[in-house]
């Protein structure tokens, strides 16, 4: 089933998510729904507060749902090392039409559970690395538009407000 994405300024977007505690038929069953979801909106990634729950869950493919290997899901997730730095353009399903540079670390190693619960590691460069911390940070409460400059950020905001207004946000 495909999830409705929240846009910002949803409060559950700023809201860091609650810690998952049940692994079971019903959980697995919202993992599958935002994988449909990811898919359906051509995006590599979305955090469960993406679709209003404030969970610490998210879902990441690199791959567009053209190789089930790569498909991640992250319960819990944290980040428990990063180097490097890289600056690169970013969007978001819950910004439509906003892409931006943020800088975000080259490297990073993160630590989650899998939807049984099984807590495992996984090292992420570039594309996966930049991945990992976007929505980490939507479980964190942090959207990107934080992450970009203050000039940036306002002009971003402004254009939000006039969509809003013309009412095609």
């Amino acid at each position: 089933m495909i999830l409705k994405i929240v846009k910002y300024p949803d409060p559950v977007l700023e809201k860091p998510g609650e810690p998952v505690t049940e692994f079971n038929a019903e959980l697995r069953k919202f993992v599958a729904d935002m994988f449909e979801t990811t898919y359906a909106s051509q995006g590599i990634g979305l955090a469960a507060p993406q679709v209003g729950v404030s969970k610490r869950l998210t879902v990441i493919d690199l791959s567009l749902g053209k190789d089930p290997a790569q498909k991640l899901v992250l319960i819990n997730p944290e980040i428990t090392f990063s180097e490097g730095k890289q600056y690169e353009e970013e969007g978001c399903l819950s910004f439509p039409e906003i892409r931006e540079k943020v800088v975000r670390a080259a490297k990073v190693r993160i630590r989650a559970q899998d939807a049984h619960g099984k807590w495992f590691e996984m090292d992420g460069e570039e594309l996966l690395a930049r991945a990992f911390q976007h929505e980490i940070d939507h479980v964190d409460g942090i959207v990107f538009i934080f992450r970009m400059s203050a000039l940036k950020r306002n002009l971003n905001l402004r254009k939000i407000r006039k969509m809003q207004s013309e009412g095609t946000w």
